[in-house]
């Protein structure tokens, strides 16, 4: 297969440049390129093209002239696409997982954990591509027939986060080409080289030309409203924050483009008495430590009930102070930097404010000496509920802790928040957790399990939390147009 090894994605453009557009690999229009770091040293890895506004309207170009042949192409052989996409993703874990660590800064068994993850949406949509189904019958009334088609929503346009550059990508990618869409791809600016080897990789998959257009850039203001002026553009979603969300809606509703939109979570991770403690500990830790906390459905308010309260804090402490932070590829790492400097300070800042108002740390990690963009694991306990960390998107490695001793109580204040993506809960009477959980203002619960994706079940959130569903038989939908054809056949 010809994906370069890491030590080629990292030294140097692909071809005559990142952009990728038509199958061919170009230098922005004008030259523009941008640079990415190693957030585990703070060093350059290299400069990367910077795509604007005349290579995204090429790519629109691009985009649509493919779009004919791919809608008319079978679904068998769409899925068959999309099935070698996943069996080289698989082939090509450690490179991949390498080039996620480098850009990303993730620990390398997270990393791994990514792309096998990522894979999973090339093979569960290319099993849904084949089941893209239509209908026909008599109308109720009689004297003539239904037919109902879904055909594809047309280009669409996608705007992907740093957190989970290859998944991310992948699970907005891999449906839109098995329901028959092209797609145009921006990543972000901090994780541009994965999404450039999934363009690479899905090019020998043998995805015809035009299909797949890969944009890096760091001037997002430039190009993205080119792709939603363009009535070309269908299809539109972006996972993100819930501010960028809103301002892209508006930019959006000027020519109606369906969008999709995952954006800000504020998960409550909820530990009820009866609760098993050593599991709810392991579950914490994989709900608020993977990918460094850095996660959208990471546990973000971890509400105990007193009679639990003291046996939670000391076992959840202990599990956060052993996690051994430094570079991704290193050893027994399972912490790894976060993106850069400014999410550094900003995780600083919401601790800050919770001590100021009166938390306490009930245990602190340590980090590496040096330049790296490190935080350390870090418990809070007594955090009240006016405290900033208990109501915006922490985004790192620290677990801010309250109790609770009322069920309702405990409820209003989970859902006290614009956000509804993801929330958790431990119970030994699964009765009660799910009763519990209905009751949560929230698009996912997972309970007595602190992991929830699966390319298989709907993801997506509720209230300022996002717009539809993406994974599942539901991912599908959003790249479909329902067409009713009222066709005079008498019956009888």
């Amino acid at each position: 297969m010809n994906l370069p090894g890491i030590e080629t994605l990292v030294k140097a453009p692909f071809a005559e440049g990142d952009v990728f557009i038509a199958g061919r690999w170009c230098a922005a229009g004008d030259g523009r390129t941008f640079p990415v770091y190693d957030p585990a040293t703070a060093e350059l890895i290299r400069e990367v093209s910077a795509a604007g506004p005349g290579d995204a309207m090429a790519a629109v170009d691009a985009a649509q002239e493919a779009a004919a042949g791919w809608r008319s192409t079978p679904p068998r052989r769409r899925s068959e696409v999309l099935h070698t996409a996943f069996a080289l993703m698989r082939e090509h874990t450690d490179t991949l997982a390498r080039l996620i660590v480098l850009e990303n800064g993730k620990a390398y068994r997270d990393a791994v954990a990514e792309v096998g993850y990522a894979a999973e949406f090339f093979r569960w949509f290319a099993e849904e591509a084949v089941r893209i189904g239509s209908s026909f019958g008599d109308a109720p009334g009689g004297g003539f027939r239904h037919v109902v088609r879904r055909h594809p929503v047309g280009v669409t346009a996608f705007v992907t986060p740093w957190n989970f550059p290859a998944a991310m990508a992948t699970r907005k990618i891999a449906p839109a080409l098995a329901a028959g869409c092209p797609v145009l791809l921006k990543p972000a600016p901090d994780t541009p080289l994965t999404a450039l080897a999934i363009a690479a990789l899905m090019s020998e998959a043998g995805l015809p030309d035009g299909l797949l257009n890969v944009l890096p850039t760091d001037r997002a203001p430039e190009v993205v409203p080119v792709w939603l002026g363009d009535e070309r553009v269908r299809k539109f979603s972006f996972t993100g924050s819930t501010a960028t969300g809103r301002k892209l809606l508006e930019q959006a509703a000027a020519n109606v483009v369906n969008v999709t939109m995952e954006l800000g979570g504020n998960a409550p991770f909820i530990v009820l008495g009866d609760a098993d403690v050593d599991a709810a500990v392991r579950g914490a830790m994989d709900a608020k430590m993977r990918g460094g906390g850095e996660v959208c459905i990471a546990a973000n308010r971890f509400y105990v009930h007193q009679s639990v309260a003291a046996e939670f804090t000391g076992k959840f402490a202990a599990a956060m102070t052993a996690a051994r932070a430094g570079a991704g590829l290193q050893e027994g790492v399972t912490l790894g930097p976060m993106i850069n400097r400014t999410a550094v300070e900003s995780i600083r800042s919401l601790v800050d404010d919770a001590v100021g108002r009166g938390a306490k740390v009930a245990a602190r990690g340590s980090v590496p000496e040096g330049p790296g963009c490190y935080h350390p694991a870090t418990v809070l306990v007594d955090v009240p509920e006016d405290a900033r960390i208990m109501n915006e998107e922490v985004f790192g490695p620290v677990a801010p802790l309250a109790t609770f001793a009322d069920e309702d109580e405990l409820v209003a204040r989970a859902n006290a928040t614009v956000h509804g993506l993801a929330s958790y809960v431990y119970s030994r009477d699964v009765a009660r957790a799910l009763r519990i959980a209905e009751r949560l203002e929230s698009g996912m619960v997972g309970l007595n399990r602190g992991l929830l994706s699966d390319p298989a079940a709907p993801f997506g959130g509720v209230k300022q939390s996002g717009l539809g569903r993406e994974g599942g038989r539901e991912g599908i939908e959003a790249f479909l147009e329902t067409q009713y054809i009222a066709l005079d056949w008498p019956t009888g």
